[in-house]
């Protein structure tokens, strides 16, 4: 590693992965990184589903397009343009007959799709778009088109609360009212994005969290070649662990989030985890749970102030920089 950065790949999707590339770009300032987000592409809901659905889009934009902006360079402009990207179209009051097509959708999800379909290639569309907000490190998808996300739910229809249903949609998984039992991802073998086949192989560190676990986390360690990949990357692994459960995780403790990822990689080894003591509850389990996956537990004040269950970027970047840089 001595002369060059250190390479760093994050997986998720999200305000969850937003969180962790900003928190990446904050550590940055105190060790060389090299950034690579890999993006979950399940996305089907708001502004995502609509183009996938009207334009038949290739991918959904929408965590990209978050991605990108949580990366772009410090200078006002890139700010400015980062800021564009995410601005989202309201309604106009009394505005035209009918619908307007622009409600909902930010301006940002709209520029992916129009450099997708006039390049046709997505890793080019990234590039070219994080070029314009100076983006400080690189955004690949996970899979070259849209993946689906199913989950088998316990109590999801209130007629017949013990009964298991599919529930079909990262969008109807992610909001769902029942305790998910299992997750998968369709179609089970997506076309890999290769540049992030390449950056797994020559990471030094992959980061797992925090975000939607089931469906911006987990879905990476369900497309075989990911991981595949990250079984066999030299790369050191770290965990971020969320501060609250949301609706599809509610009922699994935060021991069960780090038992998930061996019950969807069995033999997948970590490092480090992460997690805010005060939001932890009992850290115990937790810490036997970390080491069950060979890592030692890291208590850290990485949420924000107030009491909100948000991460907070510049927080999690200051405990990051410790563990990170214990790599050289």
């Amino acid at each position: 590693m001595a002369g060059r950065p250190l390479r760093v790949v994050a997986f998720g999707g999200g305000h969850g992965l937003s969180a962790s590339l900003r928190a990446l770009r904050r550590a940055s300032d105190e060790i060389d990184l090299d950034i690579t987000a890999i993006v979950t592409v399940g996305d089907d809901g708001g502004s995502s589903g609509r183009l996938l659905t009207e334009r038949d889009a290739l991918l959904p934009p929408g965590d990209l397009r978050q991605a990108l902006a949580a990366l772009a360079d410090d200078d006002p402009v890139t700010q400015r343009t980062a800021r564009v990207l995410q601005y989202r179209f309201a309604e106009i009051p009394a505005g035209g007959e009918g619908p307007d097509p622009l409600v909902g959708h930010p301006v940002g999800n709209l520029l992916l799709l129009g450099l997708m379909e006039m390049l046709g290639d997505p890793v080019q569309a990234l590039d070219h778009a994080a070029a314009m907000v100076g983006a400080r490190g690189r955004v690949l998808p996970m899979a070259r088109h849209a993946i689906g996300i199913e989950a088998e739910v316990r109590g999801a229809d209130p007629d017949r609360p013990g009964a298991v249903v599919t529930v079909r949609g990262q969008h109807a998984v992610a909001v769902t009212c029942g305790h998910v039992e299992a997750v998968r991802i369709e179609p089970a073998d997506p076309p890999v994005c290769e540049p992030a086949v390449e950056a797994i192989g020559a990471a030094d560190w992959l980061i797992f969290g925090p975000g939607s676990w089931y469906t911006s986390v987990l879905p990476h360690l369900m497309v075989p070649r990911l991981a595949k990949a990250i079984m066999n990357s030299p790369a050191r692994r770290l965990v971020t662990l969320n501060l609250a459960a949301d609706n599809e995780t509610l009922g699994l403790s935060v021991a069960d989030h780090l038992a998930a990822l061996h019950w969807y990689l069995p033999g997948l080894r970590v490092d480090a985890v992460v997690a805010d003591g005060k939001w932890v509850g009992e850290p115990e389990p937790v810490r036997l749970a970390a080491e069950a996956l060979g890592a030692r537990l890291i208590l850290a004040p990485v949420a924000v102030a107030g009491g909100s269950p948000r991460h907070d970027p510049e927080s999690l970047g200051v405990a990051l920089v410790p563990v990170l840089g214990a790599a050289r």
